[in-house]
């Protein structure tokens, strides 16, 4: 299957995809057009769309073949904590339409599905809740134009099950699972200890389209990650959206990413060496870092 985002994406073809580059981060974009820490800038899809239009088309004009849209936090329990939960459908969907807007079929589209803000190991939540917002927000992406759907930044496996459960029975698009491994000697492991073979076995025995990491170490310490989802076998391809090294404090207190723009290009021929077939920048990444990213996949 080539490269052809004007094509449709199904459960079936997913796999024949070929190694595709994907945009970089998307919150630390939006602070840069204003937003404040801890801003619910999910908002910003109906209450200033073109914000979110320029991150969009800044990282297709940078050469990504993959986009996200601006809903990490547009299922009802993230948003409920800022009373927001019946604006969980209108932002999603809108969200999902700006990117589609911004990819113009240069770029395929996946949705992000981010964590609720709660564990069920907390017992601060339960899977049916998860299950019923995941499904609740995969259908206002999948009605908004989006070609998949990606579950992000997940720590738990239980909650992760859950959250794809609950995307398959919302949409009928290809579904992935990235959780975020920052923890252990080689940070291979979740901040609730999961590994990357568990992780890889819960995505297959439910369903998944592909599984990955995002988030987390930064983009070097992805390669063992990466090395590791291959090594499972199986035959899901892998997604790996590392962050843009290690984080500076400043004397504000606001964490800086620093890492140099050929950063996610130099280690990307590790990365697609060891089976990944989505590569792209996760917190602090930027579209100049995705432009030089973008060149590795036009060699």
């Amino acid at each position: 299957m080539s490269f052809d985002p004007t094509g449709k994406l199904t459960r079936t073809n997913f796999a024949d995809l070929p190694p595709l580059c994907t945009d970089g981060a998307w919150g630390s974009q939006l602070q840069g057009l204003g937003a404040r820490p801890g801003e619910m800038t999910d908002r910003w899809n109906v209450s200033a769309p073109e914000r979110v239009l320029s991150v969009a088309q800044a990282y297709v004009e940078a050469g990504a073949q993959v986009i996200l849209t601006n809903t990490f936090s547009c299922n009802r329990v993230a948003l409920g904590a800022h009373g927001l939960a019946e604006a969980a459908v209108g932002l999603a969907r809108a969200g999902a339409e700006i990117s589609r807007n911004a990819a113009k079929g240069a770029a395929y589209v996946f949705g992000s599905v981010g964590p609720t803000g709660k564990l069920i190991a907390l017992r601060n939540i339960d899977a049916s809740a998860i299950r019923e917002a995941a499904a609740e927000q995969a259908a206002a992406l999948a009605a908004g134009g989006v070609d998949a759907i990606v579950i992000e930044t997940q720590a738990a496996l239980e909650d992760a099950r859950a959250a794809l459960e609950g995307c398959l029975q919302g949409c009928n698009l290809p579904v992935g699972v990235s959780f975020s491994f920052d923890s252990g000697r080689d940070s291979s492991r979740t901040m609730m200890g999961v590994r990357v073979s568990e992780a890889h076995r819960m995505a297959v025995e439910g369903g998944a389209s592909f599984v990955g990491a995002n988030c987390g170490a930064g983009i070097e310490a992805m390669v063992e990650v990466a090395r590791q989802f291959g090594a499972c076998g199986g035959g899901l391809p892998v997604w790996i959206k590392g962050n843009a090294g290690t984080p500076v404090v400043g004397p504000d207190g606001q964490s800086r990413y620093e890492a140099p723009v050929d950063l996610y290009a130099r280690v990307a021929p590790s990365l697609l060496e060891a089976g990944v077939r989505f590569v792209g920048g996760c917190c602090g990444s930027t579209p100049e870092h995705i432009r030089a990213l973008s060149r590795e996949f036009r060699r």
